[in-house]
């Protein structure tokens, strides 16, 4: 299975050499969180939320254990910011959970 998936990034990166996301993520789990964020909103509001967001929660457990009417405020102004909320700490949850964080 990992060759196919090798040739297909492979080829990925030839057709779009200067591919970019418009999120801002410096980390795999920012990454994770940005894209959450980003279901039903513009990245560019995505953005303006992340700046602030990924100072304060830095690990998964960070996510997983925040309180959630605290962390629902920290995101409100992203759409279904009560939903993508809950779905991010349970996310934090399982990376602590399976994989240490």
């Amino acid at each position: 299975m990992a060759a196919p998936v090798g040739k297909i990034l492979a080829q990925l990166r030839r057709l779009y050499p200067k591919a970019k996301s418009a999120l801002d993520f410096k980390t795999p789990l920012q990454a994770l969180i940005a894209a959450i964020l980003a279901a039903q909103c513009t990245d560019a509001r995505v953005n303006q939320v992340t700046a602030t967001l990924f100072k304060k929660y830095r690990k998964a457990e960070d996510f997983a254990r925040a309180p959630l009417a605290e962390f629902q405020n920290d995101i409100r102004s992203v759409n279904f910011y009560r939903n993508k909320a809950r779905s991010i700490q349970a996310c934090g949850r399982m990376l602590l959970e399976r994989f240490g964080g």
